[in-house]
């Protein structure tokens, strides 16, 4: 290697942030996702046996994605090709896959091809890679920020180990801090730099999980302090500093993907579950990230008829009421109507009495032989009626003394509402008891 070529690399590892430049270069370095990278763990022994399969890395960004294939390249002992899946084009993957069957049929030599940002592929470039993938003449490791059952062909990964990545702990977070801070060779330690215990607890908090965001925020932090306390024997990064250093949380949610779902999953789990807090945080995650409000209203009325019903039938008249306020004046303000509705329903009687009927009718529907409306129940407001025996001893409920008579309105023996004892309908359940035993007497001999 020449000394220009030395120069440019240097200069290139220069401008590296420290994010990049503290990545592990050891297995031992690596911090987080003990589940399957931890001592004994599937993806460790994989790498220690040098048996790697294709594999799709899934999660959010500074999990240790890419830091992670960094590692293969150096402990396989095969060929590694590394790409962005955003700055390459199908003639160059059919280029590398065609470089890796002849290394394979003349070498006998494996190569891993590492696609970073995977779901920036369509569909088709995603096909390009199956027939190699399954042949076995490359093994793919795809890194993505999306949930592969979302942003990958089903074949592919069929064919593929999926290691969901996590955000980090707040302890290994500060683990990464600390190593960056003392570090003399890729780190700052050349500064001698200190955190107070806060500052660096503000900054494993802020950071949400994300190694590279607090690795920014702390090269911020330090490089920003070391003109001001020039003289100092050591730099001092106070909580004040850090809090400068780190911009405002940026909540991770995808409003097409797995966040978007799970978060309202969430919320509406904890509605049915009467926990009004755990509620208001989903509420209040979703809206700080960007979801619609209509959206969310709209499945906070689904909750109130699906979960509550006639257990509370104000649920529905205050869900719907939140809806309408949403519509009417938008965000920041709408928050209040939707926080007051999230947590009446996760506080109401909860009943699916309602939703159960609808459902269990609607099956006998589709599925069932279509009953007949019983004649004494047809509409006899037309000429002719009379003739065809419409509304024929069809008996007013109003004019009985309870407002109940001996009546068939259906034609068969089927219950499909079955209302609980809890809140409104244990009222309900005692008038209807009532009810169809009146009404039981017009089948009676």
């Amino acid at each position: 290697m020449d000394l220009f070529t030395e120069q440019k690399r240097a200069n290139r590892a220069g401008a590296e942030p420290l994010a990049v430049r503290m990545r592990p270069r050891t297995l031992e370095e690596f911090v987080g996702q003990r589940d399957f990278i931890g001592q004994g763990k599937l993806l460790r022994r994989m790498l220690e046996a040098d048996r790697i399969t294709s594999a799709l890395f899934y999660g959010p960004p500074g999990t240790g994605k890419t830091s992670l294939a960094g590692l293969i390249a150096e402990t396989t002992e095969s060929h590694f090709e590394q790409v962005n899946a955003a700055a390459v084009g199908v003639k160059e993957i059919r280029t590398i896959l065609t470089a890796a069957r002849q290394r394979l049929e003349s070498q006998r030599k494996r190569s891993i091809l590492f696609v970073d940002e995977l779901h920036r592929f369509n569909r088709a470039q995603q096909d390009i890679l199956l027939g190699d993938v399954e042949e076995g003449i490359v093994i793919l490791i795809g890194a993505t920020t999306e949930n592969p059952f979302f942003a990958v062909n089903s074949p592919l990964i069929s064919r593929s180990q999926v290691f969901q990545f996590a955000p980090l702990c707040e302890d290994d977070i500060k683990v990464l801090i600390q190593r960056a801070l003392t570090d003399p060779e890729r780190g700052l330690g050349t500064h001698q730099a200190t955190l107070s215990d806060d500052a660096l607890d503000h900054l494993a908090t802020m950071s949400d999980g994300d190694a590279r965001r607090a690795l920014s925020a702390l090269e911020i932090a330090v490089l920003s302090e070391v003109d001001r306390q020039a003289g100092a024997e050591a730099i001092q990064i106070d909580r004040d500093t850090a809090a400068e250093s780190i911009q405002r949380k940026a909540v991770q949610y995808d409003k097409a993907g797995d966040n978007h779902y799970d978060a309202i999953s969430a919320m509406i789990k904890s509605m049915r579950g009467s926990d009004p807090d755990a509620a208001v945080y989903w509420l209040a995650r979703m809206l700080e990230a960007g979801e619609d409000p209509r959206y969310i209203a709209r499945r906070v009325v689904i909750c109130a008829s699906e979960d509550i019903g006639n257990a509370d039938p104000q649920a529905l008249v205050l869900a719907q009421a939140a809806a309408d306020a949403t519509q009417m004046i938008g965000l920041p303000e709408c928050q209040l109507p939707l926080a007051q509705a999230v947590i009446y329903l996760a506080c109401a009687p909860k009943s699916n009495a309602s939703a159960a009927a609808i459902w269990a009718a609607v099956e006998d529907v589709r599925k069932g032989r279509t009953l007949p409306v019983p004649k004494h129940l047809r509409s006899s407001g037309y000429a002719g009626a009379k003739r065809l025996g419409a509304g024929d001893g069809y008996r007013y409920p109003h004019d009985a003394k309870d407002g109940i008579v001996a009546q068939e309105y259906l034609g068969v023996d089927k219950t499909y509402y079955v209302p609980t004892d809890r809140g409104t309908e244990e009222r309900i359940r005692r008038y209807l008891e009532n009810a169809r035993e009146r009404r039981g007497a017009a089948t009676e001999p």
